[in-house]
């Protein structure tokens, strides 16, 4: 079977965002990967922005994976969306919950990822490849491991194609993920999502709001670095490659990267794995 390796953007929010985007994709699609996936704001914030980037990566003759998340959202809304992305040629989608706007009470007409991933399904039927989330080390929000792993298997018995993982630093809780989502019977392909090292305190910020976590020793010698941000990048980069390249020893189907719209530290790791 094909590795599939990805790449992960934000829409821009300015004109100088895109224009600094496009020269990070020149750089990035030098290195083959199956698809860029765009992110899409809470609530469907980031709705235009997300489909302009998404068609132009499209236009570029380059595969774009929109994320389109359905908390805050209507039927009709969503409808509209699906309408737009097959309008434009689009077969491939990251399908998710989101985060509830703050402010934004209602949660609106569909509650968890599955349920989103059954009305693209019988709405458009096999048209879109669908992707969803998984997460080993446990959705912030799960009440247990046990309850996040049967949310997962909702999502694949939907109609899921394929999952993208939440990053992580331990490679372990990845191939316990794995091992307990095979035990299930589920049979699609778990991606791990990886995210490069380059800012500490951004780095410790995302991982509190998402719940991933930063193992003890590693963060104590991130912090040990404080402000030299050539040892934090090289120090990562390091690290990260040797998980990646741990992952993929161990049988990962590929890897997506959390680029976070920069260019450097991903092609570093990607060619020091030789890909």
């Amino acid at each position: 079977m094909d590795r599939i390796f990805s790449i992960e953007f934000f829409p821009p929010k300015t004109p100088e965002g895109a224009v600094k985007l496009r020269e990070t994709r020149k750089q990035l699609a030098q290195l083959g990967p199956k698809f860029f996936s765009v992110t899409f704001g809470a609530g469907g914030s980031t709705r235009e922005r997300t489909l302009e980037t998404v068609t132009e990566i499209q236009s570029e003759g380059l595969e774009a994976a929109p994320h389109l998340s359905c908390i805050g959202s209507t039927r009709e809304n969503i409808r509209e969306v699906l309408e737009t992305y097959r309008a434009h040629g689009i077969r491939h989608i990251v399908a998710l919950r989101g985060d509830l706007p703050s402010g934004m009470a209602d949660p609106g007409e569909f509650r968890y990822a599955n349920e989103l991933v059954a009305f693209i399904r019988q709405e458009t039927g096999d048209w879109f490849e669908i992707e969803v989330a998984a997460y080993p080390e446990t959705h912030p929000q799960a009440r247990s491991y046990a309850d996040d792993l049967g949310n997962f298997r909702r999502k694949v018995d939907a109609g899921a194609n394929a999952a993208i993982t939440q990053y992580f630093f331990n490679a372990d809780a990845y191939f316990n993920f794995v091992d307990d989502c095979t035990e299930l019977g589920v049979a699609i392909p778990i991606v791990p999502g990886i995210m490069p090292i380059s800012n500490y305190a951004q780095l410790a910020r995302f991982s509190s709001m998402c719940g991933a976590e930063i193992p003890r020793w590693l963060a104590k010698k991130l912090e040990g670095y404080a402000d030299d941000t050539a040892s934090i990048r090289a120090f990562g980069l390091d690290f990260v490659t040797g998980m990646c390249d741990r992952l993929l020893e161990g049988g990962a189907p590929g890897l997506h990267f959390y680029t976070l719209n920069q260019a450097g530290l991903t092609t570093a790791i990607w060619q020091r794995l030789g890909l």
